[in-house]
């Protein structure tokens, strides 16, 4: 080392302030003196030694911390991190642990802390705690400083990112599997990454965290005593958001955590252990619970567990309690879908039917729990992301079952919708103040700031009944709806480059159309009644001609021809609909998916041709058949209304396309709904046009009327 004296080292000390801790530690004082005085790196050398004993024989403020910096510098620690040269009969790693001990100062100072000649240390640290011998005393001192810094450094706005980008993640994962010195400072600085920066984490370094998590799952499987709720405390922050299937600490961590939750316990000891299985449940939903008589006995209890636990918080009369238990009641609430998902499942259910109905009655006490704290404090905590994870929970329930607490809900009605309301508008203005409310602290937010989404399913049951309906009408519902219906439709038209991002969209979208279409058939004169309604026709007019639908978005195709058909009957007198282009583009596009619905094709049992679904249509025929039927209903009753449709319909050649497939196909092979369906459209063709009605006898119309049992058709055409 130079025997010259630093710039850095000539720095003055200067006096005391008033009030400092030095003024407090005359020999603080004396040993900050003699490093200023320090003529050589010798007397420097000797100086830092005093100062770093002085340092830690008692606490000392900010103010002098910063003098010590300010007498030191970086530029003799890093000197001192570099020698590899230590005086003769000396520990290796003297200069080398002096300058850890002079930074591990340094960072009890926040802004020292993320110093970036700190920051440019941690590959230096990543090598103390990972190289350095552990059987020499003053090796181990070293190592615990070096972590000391670490866990400064991560304490800092940037520290985490600093910590992934320069290594110390992989290194520390590396120390907890090998159990190396120190491996439980390691582990403590691992969980406060993965709690600051979990998904930056996982993208740099999965297969690290991965042996981290196996290594714990197997500990935690084999522990006998506190320790194994300790780890049961940790490991949660190990389970990545994917959970690959056949991950091998999956057994270990069922064995342990079915091992813990089948004792009896504290609410200390089973509290993380619900916060686990919750986790794991959210990684990979209840794939990794064991099927057989064991998980089915398993999953129940769990169930139970979770859903007796939100029961009682949330039936605490005192807000600031359950305040105290959100994370653990979200915890469960991941628990309860799940439950409902395993209860609504026909095939290959964990559970069998007598546990589901036994799980479903206590399912229906803890929403009746979950309803009843949304009324006491719903209106309270608006901006709470538990209200959120309350409300979102509640909404799974009520997509699956609207038979119970009917009175409850349709109480709690008028504040879901407020509810819902504020977040859609917040979310427009960008981006709700809602952030996760889940099992893992620091996780990317599982429930976002749309609300609605989670209650739409529901929504489209409770709007098939009388009375949810009048209170969804009454307190503004169809606005709303038809406001969010053109938000999302417009991020769906958006992202069609990319079907993938839209698929959450579009199954939106769909729900809304089927509440829309509740509300069209149950009161029909609520579409001319309210403007959002018209608004809704106008955004329908207006997009749907260029929106050409495939096969993979003939489902929700079904949702908007149909819902804009029905509307249409209501609407005939808004200036959109007449003969306008949009008009005439929006009638093409529900043609096109009317009228390619069928084919004619060979028998493959027999020498006829035989109606049959268009191959595009038959993925989806189970779920859009319906819509289907009511769309050719609600194309015949427009017929009549607008004057200028049957052109429409003739240059589209549905008209001369449809005669032609009935001719040509086995009548047999056409089931009786069609044949309604397809009489409805022709005799409305027939007595609205007079071109329709000469290019329906031109095909033999008659003859088909006859040959199909259109008794209204055979009529229509006879009269004229």
């Amino acid at each position: 080392m130079a025997e010259e004296r630093t710039n850095v080292m000539a720095l003055d000390i200067g006096a005391s302030p008033d009030g400092s801790e030095t003024s407090k530690n005359p020999m603080l004082e004396r040993c900050l003196n003699v490093l200023r005085d320090a003529r050589n790196d010798s007397e420097q050398f000797a100086a830092l030694l005093l100062v770093t004993k002085a340092a830690k024989a008692g606490d000392i403020d900010s103010k002098t911390r910063r003098r010590i910096f300010d007498a030191v510098g970086f530029t003799f620690p890093n000197r001192l991190l570099a020698s590899k040269d230590p005086p003769e009969g000396c520990p290796g790693h003297m200069f080398q642990a002096l300058g850890v001990t002079l930074i591990a100062c340094f960072c009890t100072d926040p802004d020292l802390a993320q110093h970036p000649q700190v920051l440019n240390k941690i590959p230096a640290f990543n090598d103390v705690i990972s190289a350095c011998d552990s059987g020499d005393a003053s090796c181990g001192s070293m190592i615990d400083e070096a972590y000391q810094c670490l866990g400064a450094i991560l304490a800092t706005p940037k520290g985490p990112r600093e910590l992934v980008n320069r290594g110390a993640l992989v290194t520390l994962c590396q120390v907890y599997v090998r159990h190396s010195y120190g491996y439980d400072q390691a582990l403590h600085l691992l969980v406060g990454l993965l709690t600051a920066a979990e998904t930056k984490c996982w993208q740099r370094a999965p297969s690290d965290l991965m042996g981290v998590l196996g290594t714990l799952s197997t500990e935690f499987q084999k522990a006998e005593d506190m320790t194994k709720f300790q780890l049961c405390e940790a490991l949660r922050h190990f389970v990545p958001p994917l959970l690959p299937l056949g991950s091998g600490c999956l057994q270990s961590l069922y064995q342990g955590l079915s091992s813990i939750l089948s004792s009896k316990l504290s609410a200390s000891q089973r509290d993380p252990a619900l916060k686990l299985a919750a986790c794991l449940t959210q990684a990979c939903g209840s794939e990794w619970i064991p099927t057989g008589r064991s998980g089915s006995k398993f999953f129940a209890l769990l169930a139970n567990l979770a859903c007796v636990e939100v029961r009682l918080s949330l039936e605490e009369l005192d807000l600031a309690e359950v305040d105290k238990k959100q994370e653990l009641v979200a915890a469960c609430y991941i628990l309860m879908e799940h439950a409902i998902l395993e209860c609504t499942r026909e095939e290959g259910s964990l559970l069998r039917e007598v546990q589901k109905v036994q799980l479903v009655g206590i399912l229906e006490e803890a929403f009746a729990a979950v309803v009843y704290y949304l009324r006491q404090a719903g209106r309270e905590k608006l901006g709470d992301p538990f209200i959120f994870a309350s409300v979102r929970i509640l909404g799974a329930w009520l997509a699956e079952e609207t038979s119970s607490l009917k009175q409850e809900i349709c109480d709690l009605l008028p504040f879901l919708l407020h509810y819902a309301k504020l977040q859609f508008e917040a979310g427009k203005k960008g981006g709700s103040s809602l952030q996760s409310a889940g099992c893992r602290s620091g996780q990317e937010p599982i429930w976002h700031g749309d609300a609605l989404r989670f209650l739409l399913p529901g929504l489209s049951h409770l709007t098939t009944e009388d009375r949810p309906r009048a209170i969804l009408i009454s307190e503004g519902a169809p606005a709303l709806l038809c406001q969010y219906f053109s938000h999302q439709w417009e991020e769906f038209v958006s992202d069609l480059e990319a079907p993938s991002a839209s698929d959450a969209v579009e199954s939106t979208l769909q729900t809304a159309c089927a509440i829309f279409l509740n509300f069209v058939v149950a009161v029909p004169e609520l579409i001319s009644r309210e403007d959002c309604f018209i608004a809704l026709m106008d955004t329908l007019l207006k997009s749907l001609p260029s929106w050409r639908p495939q096969g993979e978005h003939l489902g929700l195709a079904a949702g908007v021809t149909t819902l804009g058909l029905m509307m249409a009957r209501k609407l005939s007198a808004h200036p959109g609909l007449q003969q306008t282009p949009e008009a005439k583009g929006f009638f093409s596009v529900t043609i096109a998916f009317l009228a390619e619905a069928h084919v004619a094709q060979p028998d493959p049992v027999g020498d006829s041709v035989v109606l049959q679904l268009a191959p595009a249509y038959e993925a989806t025929w189970p779920t859009i058949s319906e819509l289907w039927l009511l769309g050719m209903q609600a194309f015949a009753s427009c017929v009549p209304l607008f004057p200028w449709l049957p052109e429409v319909v003739l240059h589209s050649v549905w008209l001369q396309d449809l005669l032609g497939l009935l001719r040509c196909v086995a009548p047999t092979s056409v089931d009786s709904e069609s044949v309604t369906a397809f009489q409805g459209v022709l005799v409305e063709l027939a007595r609205t046009s007079r071109p329709c009605r000469e290019v329906i006898q031109q095909h033999q119309g008659a003859e088909l009327a006859n040959l199909y049992g259109m008794a209204a058709l055979e009529q229509c055409l006879s009269q004229h």
